[in-house]
């Protein structure tokens, strides 16, 4: 009886025992469980649209980048009366280096024309700045360019009393050796330098610049 009765509480025991164990066991790998869950959500930052590896706030790339350039309309429209719009033409003109033709220009008619303004000299200046107001042609080798000029035309056709369309034409020239002396080429404007002078102008009328004016320096 009483090796019976030993018997049946020593299997009791081992019963709870084992139960704890397990109920022990059970729970750890539920907080593991639980940990990996998280640890696995935790991945890849939520930084708006932007997701970074990693904890805390992402690096923007993109910050600081300069703004894509405000491409104005020519001809343009600008509110002022004709005679003081020509005025200001040649007021820009002169602040931009630029040299009036006398000859050539129609003020009456409301006609401003630059002499030839020199815009680089040198072979490594000249094919540099040549590319930037010029469309190149591919016939020419890069060493073969020594000068850059080019000469502005423009023009205030009036529409009423109070309102001006300014048109803005630029005469762009290449200087090449072929071999044996160096000649002037024509060459297809890349519209640089009409917007340069445009939005010197609106700047002027208006008071406010759409892009930052870059003013030209003669080398």
């Amino acid at each position: 009886m009483k090796i019976f009765v030993s018997l049946t509480v020593f299997v009791s025991l081992s019963l709870c025992g084992t139960a704890a164990t397990f109920a022990q066991s059970k729970g750890m790998d539920t907080q593991n469980q639980q940990i990996r869950e998280v640890g696995g959500s935790q991945g890849l930052t939520d930084n708006g649209s932007r997701r970074t590896p990693g904890v805390g706030r992402g690096i923007d790339f993109g910050s600081g980048k300069t703004p894509d350039r405000l491409i104005l309309a020519n001809p343009y429209r600008l509110p002022s009366k004709r005679d003081l719009l020509v005025s200001s033409i040649a007021d820009v003109m002169r602040e931009m280096n630029l040299v009036i033709d006398e000859s050539a220009s129609r003020l009456a008619d409301g006609v401003v024309i630059a002499q030839p303004f020199t815009f680089a000299k040198g072979t490594v200046l000249a094919q540099s700045q040549l590319s930037r107001y010029a469309v190149l042609p591919q016939t020419r080798t890069d060493d073969s360019w020594s000068r850059g000029r080019y000469t502005l035309r423009v023009e205030a056709q009036s529409i009423d009393g109070m309102n001006n369309n300014v048109s803005v034409t630029a005469k762009v020239e290449g200087q090449a050796s072929d071999g044996l002396r160096s000649v002037w080429q024509t060459l297809e404007s890349s519209g640089e330098a009409e917007q340069q002078f445009l939005n010197a102008l609106v700047e002027r009328i208006t008071g406010t610049a759409p892009n930052k004016a870059e003013k030209s320096e003669n080398p």
